[in-house]
């Protein structure tokens, strides 16, 4: 009954991972590239419970038609054990998982640095598109203010959007949360905001911030990465995107 069991929380999960892997949902755990490989994680989980279940049924087929007493007491003992081990790593996983919700908002980007470290090297950076304003990541806005000094942001007219954040004065910054590989490896990038920022905005709050760059920074005190500024000429709240990890 406990291979049953297992067998049958396997299907579930299988069918829980191709189900989201053919939404947009499965953004809010991986990169994008990593559609597929969802796809075929909760097949081998769907086939692989499936096996289990048929290899059961027969193996019980086959089973003698009664057991003495001695022999089902200990399988019942085993299985009473098997069961508690499983409970146990459920616990272990349910406990392992859970803080992890929590991780990727406005709490966590808090408590967490930015992910630009320092000024870099030289600049590689091209042009922005034609057209005011012109849509940037939060990333490569931050990475194109720091890296290169702004060469490519000055001058134009910006539009970028995040999740509101409160800076350590208080004043409101717009962060974004950029992935590696999954949710459990994403880390903020964080912009601070001046001129006509979002005040008062609750944090966690998505907004789309128009503004201009200026050559102003702060350090994160977090772990003194460079965080850029925006001078904000208007916002707006916005719904969060579909994928909300850069």
């Amino acid at each position: 009954m406990a291979r049953q069991a297992q067998a049958v929380i396997l299907l579930l999960l299988g069918g829980a991972v191709v189900r989201i892997s053919v939404t947009d949902a499965y953004l809010r755990y991986v990169r994008p590239g990593l559609r597929p490989l969802l796809i075929v994680a909760g097949l081998l989980l769907i086939a692989t419970a499936a096996m289990t279940l048929w290899y059961d049924r027969r193996a019980a087929r086959r089973a003698p038609a009664a057991e003495d007493a001695e022999d089902a007491e200990d399988a019942e003992d085993a299985e009473d054990a098997e069961d508690a081990e499983d409970a146990e790593d459920a616990e272990d996983a349910h406990h392992h998982h859970e803080p992890r919700v929590g991780w990727l908002g406005s709490y966590s980007a808090v408590q967490s640095g930015s992910v630009l470290v320092g000024p870099g090297g030289g600049s590689d950076y091209a042009a922005l598109p034609a057209g005011d304003p012109v849509t940037v990541g939060v990333l490569d806005y931050a990475s194109r203010a720091v890296y290169d000094g702004g060469r490519t942001l000055a001058g134009r007219t910006l539009r970028l959007t995040g999740f509101v954040i409160p800076g350590a004065d208080g004043q409101p910054m717009l962060a974004r949360i950029v992935l590696s590989c999954c949710a459990a490896d994403g880390r903020p990038v964080k912009v601070a905001l001046s001129g006509d920022a979002p005040a008062g905005v609750p944090a966690d709050t998505w907004v789309s911030v128009v503004g201009s760059f200026v050559p102003q920074a702060v350090k994160d005190p977090v772990n003194d990465a460079v965080v850029p500024y925006l001078k904000v000429t208007s916002w707006q709240q916005t719904a969060e995107p579909s994928q909300p990890y850069e």
